[in-house]
């Protein structure tokens, strides 16, 4: 979501715009009835009469007002599926959303339930400012993902609105043109770090037509890459994972990145633009990194997020761009990051059940199709990684690429032990972290100074920043 460089990288604006749009439309993109002819939208069990007066649950969103009018539609519809609760919606602009929500907060004034920034949720728990969710899906069919649940001190403080982990995209057309065989979308032929280092170096070609492993080549004048890793802060993790290190402990307590195996990680992605000639150069500050590489037709394989199907990629295939999706290169470990925004049952409400009802009911993935089916979000609950209709219903469609590659490279994906949360499911002060980070690592993607030595020279502003000092 708008919120730091991390998993949601699109406008919450446009996607409750689309999930709204689409939860009150009646064209075909909205089903009327689940895969497995159920209904769509179940309505809540009424336990009172229609007489007796609803519970009245508020419920805060960042975005205008019209945004704000979009997301009412969806909250009545909610209203009138059952006769025990209303829900308000509350439209905040962005800028002042957690502003806002402090000033409401410490005049327990707070709404009951709203969408919180990832890296917020652990701080507002540990504020005592969060309830309890582990009771919303008691009784269901299926839950979320476990990677999806954000959890302090051993309990479940929110559950992700929406799925997203990170996959590696590439041109067909240049893989093509190259005669080199396409990655892989099965976790078990992934690439080693080695295999993709290789093929990216085919895949790079200067203005004579030469690649990096050839005599003349000239890493001046490159006109095509082969890869690009996106160095967001965040998305790094994943590769300190993937070499047997890590940014923090397990418990998110302790910070890892100080391990020769974490920094040695960062320095092989700064190596593919410094020693490898495969990579464009990237300072790690802009979360574009699928515009300006794929669809600028630059690079011909780039990593980032799932969302990107549905944020960007769609209209570039409309445009003539064919793409594929496959499963990330791993260098010790196989390893991708799942995210997803949070929505919350704030600590101040009287009525934190029916809050859960109603986000249990504006999170299923019938009610936000649109954003589903478009590629901008995957679903939460693992029915529809395990159950092969709804999978069908899911990825068989124009907007994802050919059903067997998708499955494979992000359905099953997602589903496999690689799938890690990203450190916001369970570390506190993340934002400060990974801000630091990003600052000390823009001299080793230039090749001033080592990942090594930006990174212990600054290993105790590090540890600070994940114990919240400055």
């Amino acid at each position: 979501m708008k919120t730091m460089k991390k998993g949601f990288m699109f406008s919450v604006s446009t996607a409750l715009i689309l999930s709204m749009v689409t939860g009150c439309s009646t064209n075909n993109d909205t089903p009327t009835a689940s895969p497995t002819g159920e209904a769509a939208s179940k309505s809540p069990a009424a336990t009172a009469s229609s007489s007796t007066e609803k519970v009245k649950i508020t419920y805060a969103m960042w975005g205008s007002e019209a945004e704000g009018n979009k997301t009412q539609e969806a909250a009545d519809k909610f209203n009138a599926s059952q006769n025990r609760i209303e829900v308000k919606v509350q439209a905040i602009p962005w800028e002042n959303y957690m502003t806002k929500l402090n000033t409401q907060a410490a005049a327990g004034q707070l709404p009951d339930t709203g969408i919180l920034k990832e890296d917020g949720v652990i701080q507002w728990s540990s504020d005592g400012m969060l309830n309890d969710v582990s009771s919303m899906y008691e009784g269901s069919d299926s839950k979320p993902l476990d990677s999806l649940a954000y959890k302090y001190q051993g309990k479940t403080v929110a559950y992700a609105a929406a799925n997203e982990i990170l996959l590696l995209y590439y041109n067909k057309d240049m893989f093509d043109k190259a005669k080199v065989p396409y990655p892989p979308s099965a976790l078990d032929k992934a690439w080693t770090w080695d295999e993709f280092v290789a093929t990216a170096k085919k895949l790079t070609v200067d203005s004579n037509g030469k690649h990096p492993d050839e005599a003349g080549f000239k890493a001046q004048s490159i006109v095509q890459y082969g890869a690009s890793v996106e160095n967001l802060a965040w998305q790094l993790e994943a590769w300190a994972l993937s070499n047997g290190g890590g940014f923090y402990s397990g418990d998110g307590t302790a910070v890892r990145i100080g391990e020769d195996a974490s920094m040695e990680a960062i320095q092989k992605v700064a190596d593919l633009y410094l020693k490898d000639h495969v990579a464009p150069l990237s300072v790690g500050q802009t979360d574009d990194g699928i515009q300006r590489t794929i669809i600028a037709g630059k690079v011909a394989m780039a990593t980032n997020g799932a969302w990107n199907v549905g944020t960007s990629l769609n209209a570039a295939k409309d445009a003539g761009l064919k793409y594929g999706v496959a499963v990330l290169p791993y260098m010790k470990e196989k390893v991708t990051l799942n995210t997803g925004g949070a929505n919350v049952v704030f600590s101040q409400t009287k009525h934190p059940k029916e809050a859960m009802e109603w986000l249990k009911w504006y999170t299923a993935e019938e009610n936000n199709w649109g954003l589903i089916s478009s590629g901008i979000w995957m679903p939460t609950l693992k029915k529809w990684y395990t159950d092969e209709k709804l999978t069908h219903k899911w990825v068989d469609n124009p907007n994802f690429p050919p059903y067997n590659e998708y499955k494979s490279a992000v359905v099953d994906y997602a589903l496999s032990p690689a799938a890690r949360p990203a450190s916001w499911f369970y570390t506190n002060h993340t934002t400060d972290f990974n801000t630091l980070l990003g600052s000390i690592l823009g001299d080793v993607w230039t090749g001033k100074t080592s990942a090594k030595d930006a990174i212990s020279k600054n290993l105790e502003a590090l540890k600070a920043a994940n114990k919240g000092k400055k």
